[in-house]
Formats: C-alpha cells, sequence, structure tokens
C-alpha cells in the first residue's frame, strides 16, 4: 500500500470523522492534559535517543500535547517544530521551552491536515497523540508526506493489552464509541503500523517497551486523571451519578489488577510500542 493508497482509501462503515474530531478536540483541551503529560517525559526522551536523532536535524512532532518529544528533541539541540489542535496545551509546551531556555517553534496543526510542505522534517515524531486522531489512514499518510527520504519517524502508542488500552477499554463498556470508529489502540499493535506505514518504509523498527505510572494510591490516579485527563473526565461528566461511581468502581479494580506496588502506592505499568520507521 503506497503513500496515495493511504491518502484515498475508502473507509469501510464511513463514521462521522468530523464530529468525532470535534469531540475528541473537547476532550483534550478539558483538564488540563499538562498535569498527566508531565510524568511521561521519559518516553520523549527514550524515543529521541531510539531515533538517533542529529544535532542539526529538522524535527515535528505531531499532536505534542505539552511538547515531551518537542523538548527531548530541543535538548539535543534539533530545529524543532512543535504541533497540536489543542492551543492551550502548545502554551504549556511554550512555558516549558522558555524554563529551559530551549528555542523551538509552536504552531496549532491538525496532524491529519499539516501545514508544511513535503519532505520538510528529516524526523516526525508522537509520543501517545497521533494514535488519537480519528482517521488513521490520512494521519499517518501526512507524516510519511512532511518526512524526507531516509529520515525517520518515530512514535509511541499504548498497546490493546496494557494499562491504558484497557482504560479506554474500561471506558467504552460505560460509553461505548461512535459505531465505525477505529479503536486508537490500533496504534500499538504491529499489523496496524504494518499496514499504515511499511508500503513506504526502508526499514520498520517495533520495540515493546513500559512507561510505569507511580501516584501515592489507586484513588489518588484515579482523582488526578478525573480531574485532569480530559477523556476520563469528559466520560464522568456524560454519566448519571450512579453510573459515574459504577465507573470509578471499574476503573479502580483495573488499576489495582496492573499494581504492582505490594504497599499502599500505586506503580502500575503501561505497555507502549516504540516504534521508528526509516522513509524510503
Amino acid at each position: 500500500m503506497n503513500l496515495n493508497t493511504l491518502l484515498n482509501r475508502p473507509k469501510a462503515e464511513n463514521p462521522d470523522l468530523a464530529a468525532l474530531k470535534s469531540r475528541q478536540q473537547g476532550a483534550w483541551s478539558s483538564g488540563d492534559y499538562a498535569v498527566v503529560g508531565t510524568t511521561l517525559q521519559i518516553v520523549g526522551e527514550s524515543l529521541c535517543e531510539s531515533l538517533d536523532i542529529r544535532p542539526g536535524a529538522k524535527v515535528l512532532d505531531v499532536a505534542a500535547g505539552n511538547g515531551n518529544a518537542s523538548l527531548a528533541a530541543a535538548r539535543r539541540w534539533c530545529d524543532v517544530t512543535s504541533t497540536d489542535y489543542v492551543p492551550s496545551l502548545l502554551e504549556r509546551g511554550r512555558e516549558r521551552a522558555a524554563a529551559e531556555r530551549l528555542p523551538m517553534s509552536f504552531q496549532e496543526a491538525d496532524a491529519e491536515d499539516l501545514p508544511f510542505e513535503n519532505a520538510s522534517f528529516d524526523a516526525v515524531v508522537s509520543t501517545f497523540g497521533v494514535m488519537f486522531a480519528p482517521d488513521h489512514d490520512k494521519s499517518a499518510a501526512e507524516m510519511i508526506r512532511v518526512c524526507r527520504t531516509g529520515g525517520k519517524i518515530g512514535l509511541a502508542n499504548w498497546t490493546p493489552e496494557g494499562f491504558i488500552g484497557q482504560l479506554f477499554k474500561t471506558i467504552g463498556k460505560h460509553l461505548p464509541p461512535p459505531a465505525g470508529a477505529k479503536s486508537p489502540a490500533l496504534w500499538g499493535t504491529r499489523d496496524h503500523i504494518d499496514a499504515l506505514f511499511s508500503a513506504d518504509a526502508a526499514k520498520v523498527d517495533i520495540e515493546a517497551r513500559n512507561f510505569v505510572f507511580r501516584y501515592r494510591s489507586t484513588a489518588h490516579w484515579l482523582e488526578v486523571f478525573r480531574l485532569w485527563y480530559g477523556p476520563v473526565l469528559k466520560a464522568f461528566a456524560a454519566l448519571e451519578p450512579e453510573a459515574q461511581a459504577a465507573l470509578a468502581d471499574d476503573l479502580t479494580a483495573l488499576a489495582e489488577r496492573f499494581n504492582r506496588s505490594g504497599d499502599s502506592t500505586m506503580i502500575v505499568p503501561s505497555e507502549y510500542l516504540e516504534i521508528v520507521v526509516t522513509r524510503r
């Protein structure tokens, strides 16, 4: 499957992707993802090392959130452009870059319609970001399009079996997703990555890794996610009080099932795929 096929492939069930995107943008704009996002910084650092990016490289961070991968690349003396469709998250990234005196560019952008020329970047990255774009084919094709031949696309995507993949599955039992919508967790499977990228790749390297969520307790984790993590906040807001209690019970049970602390704290590994695509 080549780039043109990815861009023009028909959708089997024709879900309303524009409406879905609008709802998702509202979810990520609610709460304050940066409260959670800053805890994930190590993932951006690991991805940049796996990409082996070089000082002076032009790097685009797609669906950057509050800029974890952007900051990691800037610390390696790269020319970084950080993008997201949530302006408040870009502002958080600006604040972090200013605090570290890291020169970076910030631009509001849709992962499915990137406002950049073909082959503009040496590396295109996304950590737990582009996987949430409704149109998987289009967002993958856009990342391919703006990456130069021989450049690299680096991704960190939650797997379906891991803790965050199971978090979204649990929410889906209480609030079913729109009919025909593809699960973001598909981006955490090797088959889906191959389908999206292999036709335009000289090489695709995939490694399973774990990010470890560390909170004072499972109750503390749920409090933070319920207040600040947009999809969880919106899920609770959409339910009546009795249904909210049921969702809280199920999420707490999920966290306790994954918890390996052995004490009152929460230490939960969450599997993700670290992906490095070398552009053909």
